[in-house]
């Protein structure tokens, strides 16, 4: 992948991120029983900032001290 696509994946990938931030949030506040779908999407969330963190890593060069 180029530097752009790297850049656009990056922002997909966040903005997906917030978007099940805000869902987990809303289900939580509203009561919501299915513990199974909370945990679902808190797994995918921590999947999301993993891939976050690779790409990032790909797009920062190493600092040698």
């Amino acid at each position: 992948m180029t530097e752009q696509e790297l850049h656009k994946r990056l922002e997909l990938l966040r903005t997906e991120h917030r978007d099940l931030d805000a869902a987990i949030l809303a289900l939580s506040e509203a009561g919501s029983t299915d513990q199974l779908q909370i945990a679902r999407l808190k797994k995918r969330k921590l999947r999301l900032k993993d891939q976050i963190a690779i790409i990032e890593d790909t797009l920062l060069p190493d600092i040698i001290a």
